[in-house]
């Protein structure tokens, strides 16, 4: 399976690699990943009545607890301590996130929930290690403990990982993602821009015909397929307290690699799109669109079948990868203003209506590529034929 590479923020990438665990190693993983989901419950249950006695409960007090715990436990001593030291700091992110937004007043619908329990049946396995809780020999992952993973090398890793997380997806396939420092490839300038408009009816309307995304319908292809797998799963569906048949196993099983497939199709496309603009464009102004309110609209479906968030992820990540300048731009009022004089209409433009005609210049054009050219204008990033843009619009950020 080829490696997956993916370039963060503070120049770090992430590369994934296919692991072949044998019998004993699954066995101490599953075992380790038992360990560290009680240390996450116990810090869900010590976070709780910390929160009932008004209380503080900070990672520092948690380490403290994790020593106890240890010493109490032998079963848990067993194990290794970074694992379950890095749960600690895991719990203590979501809960800081958790409790950041609940001060800064943001809508219960915004806001990231508390951390829960994890219950065996559902929660993944997902084991975290720092440089000093693995080690990397003969082509081998060594993890403390004495766990020896067979990894399977598809490229190689550019520099020395610093961190390594090591999980399993929904149909039982073991991973392991390592961090290491991100190297730059800058590629040929060709002294071109692009504005970049998502939408539903095509997933991406650019500036340049040639590069316009449309709606792939992954989802929709195998809709039929993952039907007929959710129904078999619904007539076998196990009584409460009773074991799920062979049949109800192997239903999820298939919906599990139905819905895989069609990420990884979802993924494959945006990648290989994000690829070819950032090979022609040296500078792209995007629309900074966050379509969580199509979830709750008659285009949730098509909305989601469209991945906007994953291929905007994929072209950020490949333009920070490759050295090109990404501009962000608010998209409010996109669809309002002119791409050719800046001007903005009195009113919103219904979604049924696809063409943009200014009132002020008289400039016709099809309403996803006129918010593609205002990206443009609003980036600064002015095409040769653009008079002006609005003072007033709204501010441009840098993508990280």
């Amino acid at each position: 399976m080829t490696a997956l590479a993916e370039v963060g923020e503070a120049g770090r990438a992430r590369y994934t690699f296919r692991l072949r665990p044998s019998s004993t190693a699954r066995s101490a993983l599953l075992g380790e990943w038992d360990r560290c989901r009680w240390v996450w419950n116990q810090c869900v249950a010590r976070s709780r009545a910390a929160h009932r006695a008004g209380e503080k409960c900070g990672p520092a007090g948690l380490d403290r607890m994790l020593t106890g715990w240890r010493g109490e436990h032998e079963w848990l001593r067993a194990g290794g301590s970074v694992p379950q030291q890095q749960v600690i700091r895991d719990f203590a992110a979501s809960r800081g996130k958790a409790l950041q937004d609940v001060k800064a007043r943001l809508p219960v619908r915004r806001r990231a929930g508390m951390p829960r329990f994890k219950k065996r049946a559902v929660a993944d396995p997902s084991l975290n290690y720092t440089r000093r809780g693995f080690r990397l020999k003969d082509g081998r992952l060594h993890l403390a403990g004495g766990v020896s993973l067979t990894v399977v090398w598809s490229r190689e890793l550019p520099a020395e990982p610093s961190s390594v997380r090591v999980y399993r997806d929904s149909l039982g396939h073991w991973y392991a993602s390592f961090v290491v420092q991100a190297q730059a490839r800058p590629l040929p300038a060709t002294g071109a821009v692009i504005g970049v408009d998502w939408g539903v009816k095509e997933t991406a309307t650019t500036t340049s015909d040639e590069h316009d995304l449309s709606h792939p319908e992954h989802g929709k292809q195998s809709a039929g397929k993952l039907a007929g797998y959710q129904r078999m799963m619904a007539r076998r569906k196990p009584k409460r307290g009773r074991a799920a048949s062979k049949g109800y196993r192997k239903a999820k099983r298939q919906a599990a690699k139905t819905h895989k497939k069609i990420a990884r199709q979802r993924q494959d496309t945006a990648r290989k799109w994000a690829k070819q603009v950032v090979t022609d464009f040296d500078r792209l102004a995007v629309e900074d669109f966050r379509p969580k309110f199509l979830a709750k609209s008659t285009m949730a479906r098509k909305a989601a079948d469209a991945a906007i968030s994953a291929t905007k992820h994929e072209l950020i990540n490949m333009a920070r990868k490759h050295g090109r300048d990404l501009r962000l731009v608010n998209p409010a009022h996109t669809t309002m203003d002119c791409g050719q004089c800046g001007a903005r209409t009195k009113h919103a433009l219904p979604l049924s209506e696809r063409t943009y005609t200014c009132s002020a210049c008289g400039a016709v054009s099809p309403r996803d590529k006129n918010s593609a050219r205002v990206m443009l204008v609003r980036a600064g990033l002015n095409p040769a034929t653009a008079d002006r843009g609005r003072p007033d619009g709204p501010l441009v950020r840098q993508a990280a």
